[in-house]
């Protein structure tokens, strides 16, 4: 029998990071695997370097604050309100702008909650690992691609 999800805020699964404290709203196993949706609190020093996922889109829809999006090799500024959507293959980068914001992130298909579970339970040598990075990174379909690009305003 399926059955509904209610969470209340500030409730699901939660990961707190140092520049971030996710919490995972609808899970792959919610969906059977469909997407997962996800609630991201930034913290003003938030920065996730250039990336890409071969397989999976992203959808980004600010709630609250200001986010930077480097997307098509361009800068964006996400107020809330905005919603950005990512497919798959294109190189991407995001970070807080100048203070704390909050976004929903829905993953399709799902898996990236499974990412954050994984890292969830490994110590700093492993984050130092190369290999188990590269790993980890390949089985949740994340390519990075380096740094967060130059912005305008730095």
């Amino acid at each position: 029998m399926t059955k509904a999800s209610i969470l209340p805020p500030g409730t699901g699964t939660n990961y707190q990071w140092e520049n971030d404290h996710t919490f995972v709203k609808v899970s792959a196993a919610d969906t059977g695997g469909a997407y997962t949706l996800m609630e991201d609190n930034l913290k003003a020093s938030f920065a996730l370097g250039l990336h890409r996922h071969d397989t999976h889109a992203e959808t980004f829809y600010i709630l609250e604050g200001v986010v930077d999006f480097y997307v098509d090799d361009t800068w964006h500024k996400a107020v809330a309100g905005t919603t950005l959507h990512v497919p798959p293959g294109l190189p991407h980068a995001c970070r807080s702008s100048g203070g704390p914001a909050r976004m929903l992130m829905i993953y399709q298909p799902s898996g990236f909650d499974g990412f954050l579970a994984e890292m969830a339970q490994m110590s700093e040598a492993d984050f130092a690992d190369s290999t188990k990075m590269d790993a980890l990174n390949a089985k949740y379909d994340i390519v990075p691609m380096g740094p967060v690009p130059p912005h305008p305003e730095d």
